[in-house]
């Protein structure tokens, strides 16, 4: 059994950094979308693999103060999924194309009650009603996750219960979204949420060393 990181929300200064694996953490998504080339580019084959085997080190989702659920897609295909169960979950692998693990790092909310199928044709979107249950089945108050590109750099969603939190503004120098992060501060955890523009960088394009194939769309 895999430990599920549970860690507290303080007013102290930040002593560690908590990493979460998200869907582009696999050696798939790395290949196609230029990651791999990059690194190889810039340091070596060994570095392609080394990054590839602490990607699959990394937990698929966090709990902070036994309230807040961090994950980076979503929620599951059945109801009655325990934190005990994710715990569970062998993550030093390569990301399947179902099971518990897949929906934890795909999936997506919906406005609309119940399931239905994935825009992404991996994973699966999630209701309002799904969010209530599993946060009900686990004595949480919230889900934080990403995965999806806001116009503001967040969205709050399922009657509060879900904020999506994308931390990249401009996403590939193309989507002139805002940026943002959260703040919980002890010992009332509310969510305090700060957005922030891009600025300049480096002038390397967009997708710079993805598949070739992907290239051809630019």
């Amino acid at each position: 059994m895999q430990p599920l990181f549970h860690f507290a929300a303080s007013n102290l200064v930040i002593s560690a950094i908590y990493l979460a694996r998200g869907n582009h953490e696999s050696r798939s998504m790395n290949k196609i979308y230029g990651f791999e080339g990059e690194v190889r580019s810039k340091l070596s084959e060994k570095f392609v693999e080394l990054f590839a085997e602490v990607f699959c080190c990394l937990p698929l989702a966090h709990v902070i103060n036994q309230k807040v659920f961090v994950v980076h897609g979503g929620l599951f295909s059945v109801d009655g999924v325990k934190l005990s169960d994710i715990k569970a979950v062998d993550r030093f692998c390569e990301p399947p194309e179902e099971g518990l693990m897949c929906e934890l790092l795909w999936s997506d909310p919906q406005p609309f009650p119940g399931r239905g199928p994935s825009k992404r044709g991996v994973g699966l979107s999630f209701g309002a009603d799904v969010t209530r249950k599993f946060l009900q089945d686990n004595n949480l108050d919230l889900i934080v996750r990403s995965h999806e590109v806001k116009d503001e750099g967040y969205e709050i969603e399922h009657d509060g219960k879900l904020i999506t939190i994308f931390s990249a503004p401009n996403y590939c120098d193309q989507m002139g979204n805002k940026g943002a992060y959260i703040r919980f501060e002890a010992p009332d955890l509310k969510p305090n949420i700060v957005t922030f523009s891009a600025v300049p960088h480096p002038d390397v394009k967009p997708m710079a060393y993805a598949n070739n194939f992907l290239r051809m769309f630019q």
